[in-house]
C-alpha cells in the first residue's frame, strides 16, 4: 500500500507545520492562529520548499468550516444578545455598515466591480470569534458589563456574515459582476413557464427556501435532534455519542445545501444552535472538540496556502489601506457608537480594541468571493494579509487603549475606573455591574482559606461541605450558568481559568491553607498543582484522578491527596459486602459513616 499519497501527505505536513508555529505564536504571547495562517503560507504554492495538493486543501477546509460554524451554534446564546440588545444590534449593524463602505471605497479605488467591493468590505467588517474571546478571558472580562457587549456585538456580526453567506450566492447569480450558481428554482419557473423574477424574486426565493428551512429546524430539529442524542447517551456509548454529534454536524449542513440550496456552514449553524437548547450541549462541544480543533487548524491552514506574501512587497499602501480600515476605522466607529450610547469610556476602548481584528468569516467570505468570480484573487490577499497583521498587533491596541483610558476620561469629566479595589464583603445580595467588574480585577481578602477549583458535581459536594463547616472558602470557576448560581447563594467566586497564574494570584494561593483541584481535566489539574506548590510550599493539595497513571502523576507535580473516583466507589462496594457477607466491622480503607459521596458518573459526563 503506498504510504506518500496526496491526502496523508497534506493532513500531515498541514498539521504538522501548524503545530510547531502554533506553538512559537502560544511562546511569543500570539494566538495560535497567527501559526496556522503561517504554516498554510510556507505549505502553499508561493514559497518553496514542500507544497501540499490545491485540491484536497479546501475539501479538507470545508469541513473545518462545518464544525467551526456548528460549535459557533452550540455556543450561541440569545439571552446574551437579548441583555445588551439595546446597544449591541445598533451599534453592530451601523459599524458593519460603516466598514463595508470603507472597504467598498478601497475596492472601487481599485478598479473592482460592485460585487467583489462589497465582499471585500463585508470581510473586513466582522472580528474573529477566536481572538475576541481570548482577549477578554485573559483579561477577565467576560462576565463584566463591557465584555457582554462585545460578545453581543460580535453575535450580532455573525448572524449579519451568515445571512450575507446565503444572499452573496443568489446576488451573484443575477448579476454580471461573477458567475455564481443559478438559483434553481426561479431557473426551473423561468424554462417553464417563461417567467422572470427578477433580482428582488430570486433574491426572495432564496430567502423563503432559507425561512422554509429555518422552520423545519425550529418546529421538528429541536425536537428530533435532542431526542436522538438523548436517545444514543442512554447508550453509555462515549464513541456512539460521539458519532453522533458529527453525523448531526456534518448531515443536516449537507441536507441543507443539497435539499435548501442553503450553505454548508448555515446549516451546521442551526444544528448547533437547535442542539444547545438541550442540556447535552455542553457534552457535545467538549466530545465534538478534538475533531473540530484539528479541521479548524487544517481550514486555517488552507487559508494560508492561498495568500502570497509578494502582495506585501508589490502593493504595500493598499495592504496599508486594509490595516487601516480594519484597525482604525472599524475601531474609531465602535468607540463613537458606544459614547453615543452613553457608555462609559473604559467600555467604548474594551469594544474598540476587541474589535480591531478580523478572522474565521472574513476567511469564509473571502472564499466565497473568489469562487463565486466577485471578488479578485488581490482581494482575498488583501484580507488575508489584513487579517495575519490585525491579529498580532491586537494585544498592542489593547496596551494603547490601556494608556488613552485616563486621558479620555480626564477630558470627559470620568471618574477614572478603579485600578485596585477590595472586593466587599458579601451580603448575598445581586452584584451589580461594577461589583462584577471589581471581583474580575480584584484579590479576594480571605486568607487561611481554601480555594476550590471547579463547582461541578464533585467540586460542588466539596463546597457544600465546606460550607455547612463553616470553612472560609472561595471557587475559581469559568461556567456563567455556576457562577450565577454562587453568587446567588452568597459565595464568593472568581471567573477564570485557574490555569492561568493571574488567576489563582487572585484567590490568594499564597494565603490559603488548601488547594482543592475537582475539575476532570487532569493536564489542566496538573499545570495547577505544580503552581499551587510552587509559590505556597507548605499549602494542602487535593485533587481528584479517573486512573493510576494520572493519580501518580498528580502527585509528582506536587498534590499531596489524589482520590480516584473509581477506587473510593469500588472500596464503598467492599465495605457493604463486607458487613453483609462476614458480618465485619466498616472496611478500614473505606469512607467513615455520614460521608457524603460524589455521584457515580456517567461514562459520558464532562465537567
Amino acid at each position: 500500500m503506498p504510504h506518500d499519497t496526496p491526502l496523508i501527505s497534506t493532513i500531515v505536513g498541514g498539521l504538522v507545520l501548524a503545530f510547531i508555529l502554533g506553538a512559537i505564536a502560544n511562546r511569543l504571547r500570539l494566538p495560535p492562529l497567527v501559526g496556522y495562517l503561517v504554516a498554510g503560507v510556507l505549505v502553499g504554492p508561493h514559497t518553496p520548499g514542500f507544497v501540499a495538493d490545491q485540491s484536497l486543501a479546501p475539501e479538507l477546509a470545508e469541513i473545518g468550516v462545518i464544525l467551526l460554524m456548528f460549535g459557533v451554534g452550540l455556543h450561541f446564546s440569545l439571552k446574551d444578545l437579548l441583555s445588551v440588545r439595546g446597544i449591541a444590534v445598533p451599534g453592530a449593524v451601523v459599524q458593519i455598515g460603516f466598514a463595508t463602505l470603507l472597504g467598498w471605497g478601497l475596492g472601487a479605488f481599485m478598479g473592482w466591480p460592485t460585487g467583489g467591493s462589497l465582499v471585500f468590505g463585508l470581510a473586513l467588517s466582522v472580528a474573529s470569534t477566536v481572538v475576541l474571546l481570548k482577549a477578554l478571558q485573559e483579561r477577565r472580562l467576560v462576565e463584566t458589563e463591557r465584555g457582554r457587549i462585545a460578545v453581543g456585538w460580535l453575535i450580532v456580526e455573525d448572524l449579519a456574515m451568515v445571512l450575507a453567506l446565503v444572499l452573496i450566492p443568489a446576488a451573484a447569480s443575477i448579476t454580471g459582476d461573477g458567475h455564481g450558481p443559478v438559483e434553481p428554482l426561479s431557473a426551473g419557473l423561468n424554462r417553464l413557464f417563461g417567467l422572470d423574477l427578477g433580482v428582488g424574486g430570486i433574491i426572495a426565493m432564496t430567502l423563503v427556501k432559507v425561512a422554509l428551512f429555518v422552520a423545519l429546524m425550529l418546529v421538528f430539529g429541536r425536537k428530533l435532534i435532542p431526542w436522538t442524542m438523548h436517545r444514543i447517551a442512554h447508550t453509555g456509548s462515549r464513541e456512539l455519542f460521539r458519532l453522533g454529534v458529527l453525523a448531526i454536524a456534518l448531515g443536516v449542513a449537507f441536507g441543507a445545501s443539497k435539499l435548501f440550496g442553503v450553505s454548508l456552514a448555515l446549516g451546521a449553524f442551526f444544528a448547533g444552535m437547535v442542539l444547545s437548547e438541550s442540556e447535552l450541549s455542553h457534552r457535545a462541544a467538549q466530545e465534538s472538540l478534538p475533531l473540530r480543533d484539528a479541521f479548524a487548524v487544517l481550514f486555517f491552514v488552507s487559508v494560508g496556502m492561498l495568500f502570497d506574501p509578494n502582495i506585501l512587497i508589490e502593493r504595500p499602501l493598499p495592504v496599508l489601506a486594509t490595516i487601516f480600515i480594519i484597525i482604525i476605522g472599524k475601531s474609531v466607529a465602535a468607540f463613537l457608537i458606544v459614547l453615543l450610547f452613553k457608555k462609559p469610556v473604559s467600555t467604548a476602548l474594551t469594544i474598540s480594541a476587541s474589535l480591531g481584528q478580523i478572522g474565521e468569516f472574513s476567511f469564509i467570505l473571502a472564499a466565497l468571493g473568489v469562487e463565486l468570480g466577485l471578488l479578485p484573487a488581490e482581494g482575498r490577499d488583501l484580507i488575508l494579509a489584513g487579517a495575519i497583521i490585525s491579529i498580532i498587533l491586537n494585544p498592542l491596541l489593547f496596551f494603547v487603549c490601556d494608556r488613552m483610558r485616563p486621558l479620555l476620561e480626564r477630558s470627559r469629566h470620568e471618574e477614572p475606573a478603579p485600578e485596585a479595589v477590595a472586593p466587599a464583603a458579601d451580603t448575598g445580595l445581586a452584584h451589580t455591574e461594577e461589583q462584577v467588574d471589581i471581583d474580575h480585577l480584584h484579590p479576594t481578602a480571605l486568607s487561611g482559606h481554601a480555594i476550590l477549583v471547579g463547582y461541578g458535581r464533585v467540586g460542588s459536594i466539596v463546597g457544600q461541605n465546606l460550607k455547612s463547616s463553616g470553612t472560609p472558602f472561595l471557587v475559581i470557576e469559568d461556567s456563567d450558568k455556576r457562577i450565577t448560581e454562587l453568587r446567588s447563594q452568597g459565595t464568593e467566586v472568581l471567573s477564570g481559568n485557574a490555569v492561568v497564574r493571574e488567576t489563582l494570584d487572585l484567590a490568594n494561593l499564597a494565603g490559603a491553607r488548601s488547594l482543592v483541584i475537582a475539575i476532570p481535566n487532569a493536564f489542566e489539574a496538573c499545570r495547577i498543582a505544580e503552581q499551587g506548590r510552587a509559590v505556597n510550599p507548605s499549602i494542602l493539595i487535593v485533587a481528584r484522578a479517573h486512573s493510576d497513571a494520572e493519580v501518580e502523576e498528580l502527585r509528582q507535580y506536587g498534590a499531596d491527596t489524589v482520590i480516584m473516583g473509581e477506587r473510593e466507589i469500588a472500596l464503598g462496594m467492599v465495605d457493604r459486602l463486607a458487613q453483609v457477607h462476614h458480618d465485619s466491622a466498616p472496611y478500614e480503607d473505606g469512607p467513615s459513616a455520614g460521608t457524603i459521596l460524589p455521584p457515580v458518573e456517567p461514562p459520558l459526563e464532562k465537567e
